[in-house]
């Protein structure tokens, strides 16, 4: 049986998942970000109260189809962001599109009734905060970065960088640094 839980998207998660499945003795081939494989069905009893325990740590287990796809599209875009060594250079579309076996049109429609945002515009999104935690680790330039990211040029990337986070990466980089030099001197 497969089970489809919102907000799964580290590895903390998936610790606190693995922690709520073995503490009601349920049995589980395999943990991935936003679904868990296990043995067998689950009474609506145990479901609830797996649903409960993990609504405490932030986690939502999905019922309704529609829930369940929104999801996977987001877990699909973390991943191809975050947790891929590189971002596939096909277009993002027909990434999601081809990595879900659904039209993209329907996909997108979907998600932006329910998200509010455009699935591009979530993309940029967690782009943005991946050339944060870039910039803060200091081993790639911005240059570097925006090729990583796929960016067209480093402008490109500084003019989405100025729109979502109001500075621009050079400045982000200083306060970043700054803060480590305080802490330090602590």
């Amino acid at each position: 049986m497969t089970l489809y839980i919102k907000h799964m998207v580290s590895l903390r998660c998936k610790l606190m998942v693995k922690y709520e499945l073995e503490r009601l003795h349920l049995k589980y081939i395999r943990i991935e970000l936003g679904t868990v494989e296990i043995e067998e069905n689950i009474t609506n009893a145990v479901k609830q109260e797996l649903k409960l325990n993990l609504a405490i740590s932030g986690l939502e287990l999905l019922d309704d189809k529609k829930s369940i796809l929104i999801d996977k599209i987001k877990t699909v875009i973390i991943e191809m962001i975050h947790h891929s060594e590189d971002i596939p250079r096909v277009n993002c579309s027909y990434f999601i599109s081809q990595k879900l076996g659904c039209d993209y049109t329907y996909l997108s429609n979907l998600f932006s009734e329910a998200e509010g945002i455009t699935i591009q515009h979530f993309i940029i999104k967690h782009k943005i905060e991946k050339a944060k935690e870039l910039l803060l680790d200091n081993e790639l330039n911005l240059t570097e970065i925006s090729h990583k990211l796929h960016y067209s040029s480093v402008a490109h990337l500084s003019n989405q960088f100025k729109k979502i986070t109001g500075s621009t990466p050079s400045i982000f980089k200083s306060l970043g640094e700054l803060r480590k030099e305080n802490l330090e001197n602590l």
